[in-house]
């Protein structure tokens, strides 16, 4: 979904693609040194599981995609296909949602307002300090931006599937999981949405 949403906004999309991978593959090591910092509470993680699950959710259409633009980027039916998929991806972003909302949409209303404050401060300030952190950096506008999204937007339609999966102990885990998901979707959205609104904007003052 941040990849995706790297795209509408005209961000540095390899670099988006680059973190995602990079966050993905950290996951199953810093999940449950998390757990023990952030919870004071040790975690039993089937790696292995996990690691496999994310192979299926993340890594393995990334590396398919990687070696779809390797050997076919420059063939002309590929790049007509390639036209598509942006509007596809989208479809598909709707029913990753969809889905999600309809098997933990009655959760979403017993949530209680502590879990949507967490979720929109983890989303919102994710947004600004990844913008910030760019421009601290003196990166270009296309990377700020990226940076801006991946940070603060993560994969929580994977985290669903992984906290449900193999944290059945912890239901409320899964629960947070599919609230950020809806969540993070439509403010992404909106956030591609403000990017590429305040490109016209300058489009429009320039000679």
């Amino acid at each position: 979904s941040s990849n995706l949403m790297t795209f509408l906004c005209q961000g540095d999309l390899a670099f988006s693609v680059g973190m995602t991978t990079a966050s993905t593959l950290l996951s199953p090591i810093m999940t449950p040194l998390l757990m023990l910092f952030l919870a004071k509470e040790q975690v039993d993680v089937d790696a292995i599981g996990m690691f496999k699950s994310i192979l299926i959710v993340t890594i393995g259409p990334v590396t398919l995609g990687f070696l779809l633009n390797h050997f076919l980027g420059e063939k002309k039916v590929y790049k007509d296909i390639m036209g598509v998929m942006p509007a596809l991806a989208v479809i598909c972003l709707a029913f990753i949602v969809g889905g999600v909302s309809a098997k933990h949409g009655k959760a979403f209303l017993n949530s209680g307002w502590l879990i949507m404050l967490a979720v929109f401060l983890h989303n919102t300030l994710g947004y600004i300090t990844g913008y910030l952190v760019g421009v601290a950096m003196r990166f270009t506008k296309s990377k700020n931006r990226t940076i801006s999204i991946e940070v603060g937007m993560q994969n929580a339609g994977m985290a669903t599937v992984l906290a449900g999966k193999h944290f059945p102990a912890m239901p409320d885990a899964a629960v947070i999981c599919a609230v950020s998901c809806v969540w993070h979707s439509i403010t992404g959205a909106f956030l591609a949405a403000i990017f590429n609104r305040v490109d016209q904007f300058f489009k429009k003052d320039e000679p």
